[in-house]
This record gives structure tokens, sequence and C-alpha cells, in this order.
């Protein structure tokens, strides 16, 4: 298989466009066209995950945060990048592009803690996923140009494949002195019956739906529009807030969420002798969206790490703060996520690391 194999599932599991702006995600490091066999899933790409990799003869690295985030002036030879360019591994991040897909990691986080009725902690602006191709081919050429616009990656709507809209019509086109026309002759205007074949295609498969759109057309110079959709509404964001199906001691809770992490400590800030209902999670560190947490009432707020004076403000507020410590909120979606790729990528292996942890440890 290809790596843009890989890359196009994680677009289907995690849209990048549905990232941060803020943020680095995708294909960091590698070649589309270079083949991949193997998957590492880490959170984060240390020396010590890049060493197991190694071991276990993984070609790709799908690493949760970014290890290439702001710019790069320099790629020494002793770094983990350069050594991954140089060995051939590639690298792909999906960080929160991931968060906010449905079944990522807000949404694990969410199943941890057992919500039910949950939306979005802050509602997310819709942004445009797809561009409507509407190209004029002559009627003998239609399927071997469809056929090869589908093979790109266009006409999937949903759990459908191979979606067109085809009608007649009649094209017309005078070729100038220097044009070599397939069908009649330049210098002479010609009238050719045509099909107008639309589809639809991800944003981030242009490009290749483009050349073999030109690959696959018999016309010297294919005519066709390219048309971005705009963006449906979405119940989609940042964190996650819902219900307990019946109202739940906080150290019952408490319970359910080490198990659920397969954690054995937790840090808390709060009351927390009292039965909990409505609860809000947010994977990560997410101080930012704690006044969502508090207007929205949460009975507990749960979340990788807190600055220490937001966490005043939280408990002043009524609010019991969970901190996992950071990467522990997100570790358990990579099991996920490695299921979701070999479901979609046949013939892929992955590897969870185990090197992989928190660096820090409560002791």
């Amino acid at each position: 298989m290809k790596l843009r194999d890989i890359v196009n599932a994680m677009e289907r599991i995690a849209p990048t466009r549905n990232a941060e702006s803020w943020d680095n995600v995708g294909l960091l490091v590698g070649d589309p066209e270079q083949s991949a066999t193997k998957a590492l899933l880490c959170i984060d790409y240390t020396a010590e995950v890049a060493a197991e990799g190694k071991r276990n003869n993984c070609d790709v690295v799908i690493a949760y945060h970014p290890p290439i985030f702001e710019a790069l002036k320099k790629i020494p030879s002793t770094g983990l990048i350069h050594q991954a360019i140089r060995n051939g591994i590639a690298i792909y991040s999906p960080h929160t592009a991931l968060d906010v897909a449905e079944g990522g990691t807000n949404d694990m986080l969410a199943d941890a803690a057992g919500l039910t009725d949950r939306t979005p902690l802050r509602v997310a602006q819709a942004k445009p996923s797809h561009y409507k191709l509407i190209v004029f081919v002559p009627e003998k050429n239609l399927e071997a140009v469809s056929q090869a616009l589908f093979n790109a990656g266009a006409g999937r709507i949903g759990q459908y494949s191979s979606c067109s809209f085809r009608s007649p019509g009649t094209g017309t086109f005078f070729g100038e002195p220097n044009s070599n026309p397939t069908v009649g002759q330049s210098g002479k205007l010609e009238e050719v019956a045509e099909l107008r074949l639309e589809t639809v295609l991800p944003i981030h498969q242009v490009e290749q739906v483009l050349q073999a759109l030109r690959q696959s057309h018999p016309y010297e110079e294919p005519a066709f529009d390219l048309v971005q959709l705009a963006a449906p509404p979405e119940s989609r964001g940042m964190g996650k807030i819902g219900t307990l199906p019946t109202p739940t001691p906080f150290n019952q809770l408490l319970s359910n969420i080490k198990r659920e992490l397969s954690l054995e400590h937790l840090l808390v800030a709060g009351p927390t002798d009292r039965n909990v209902e409505r609860i809000a999670v947010c994977a990560g560190a997410c101080g930012d969206h704690l006044n969502d947490a508090i207007t929205k009432k949460a009975d507990v707020y749960i979340t990788g790490e807190m600055r220490h004076h937001d966490a005043i403000k939280a408990t002043q507020a009524g609010l019991t703060v969970i901190c996992t410590l950071h990467s522990n909120s997100e570790r358990k979606i990579l099991k996920r996520l490695a299921r979701q790729l070999e479901a979609l990528v046949p013939g892929l292996a992955s590897h969870l690391s185990e090197a992989d942890r928190d660096p820090f440890a409560v002791q």
C-alpha cells in the first residue's frame, strides 16, 4: 500500500480542515507515494518511541501531538526529524482534528465519564469541505474519465461512492493556429456532442483529482468548473458536555474515570462531597474552555491539565475540576484510532507504543 492510503484514511477519520487554526496537522514528514506497511501510534514522538518504532519495523508514525509545531530553522543530524527523513519514516499528526472528530479524543473522554446527551462544549464554525467538479466529456470517453476521477477520490457522499450526475449538451470551440484538437481541426468553429459530468471531491484531494482528469480526458485543454460548496451546519466543536444517566456520587465518578483511563491517581480541585450529574470534558490543556464549562453549569470539568489560577476560578464558581495529567487524557484514543485505520486500510498493521507516556508521574 501507499502512504497516501493512510493519509486519505486519516482524513476520513479526522478531517484536517477541522483542526484549530494555530495547529499543525496532517502529513508532516514523508512522500505520499512511498510504501507503507506498519504504523506506530503514540501521543508524543520521543527518542524512546522512535527507537521502539525501529525495533518493530514501523515505517509510519501517527503522533497525536505534532513533533513539528513551530517553524523549523535548523534540522540537525542528531534530531528526530532528520533521522525520520533519512530513514524514510513518515510522520502524521491529527491533534485537534481528532479532538473534534466524531468518536475522537473528546468523545473518548466523554465515554470514559459515561456521558449521555452530549454536545460540544464550544461549537465551532463549519468549514468548507468539498468542491463540486463539473467537466464536459465526449460520450465515448465518459466512463474512462469518470472512473479515473472516482479512483482519485472524487464521487464519495457519505457511505456511497462513484456518485455523479450526467446530462447531454453541445460544446463549441475554435482552435487557434497552434492548437491540436482531438476532435475536428484548428482554424474552424467546431460543435461536439458532449456530456456534462458533475461530481464532488474533498478539498484535500483536489490536486490528485485534477491530475487524474487531465490524464484521462481526451482533449488538449479539458474544460471544467471547480466550485467550492458552502459548509452545512455541523454540531461539532471542542470539548463535550453531557449528563450522567443518574446523579452519581463524585467519588464513584472518580473511580470510573480511573478505571476507564487505567490511571491510579487524578488531581482534584473543588467540592467532592456531593452527587454530580452534568459533566464537561476537554482533552489536553483546556483552561481556555473553563468559562464554557461554568456558563453551561457543569458540576465537574475533566481535562488533562489546568493552570493554578484557573483552578481557583473554577472552585469559586462551584465547579469541581479533575486533571489526569496532559497526555493521560488523550492516550486511550490510540487504541480506537488503530482499529479505525486497520478497517479503512486493509493490510495495514499497527503497533501501540509502549514507550510513550506522560512525562509527569504522581509518586
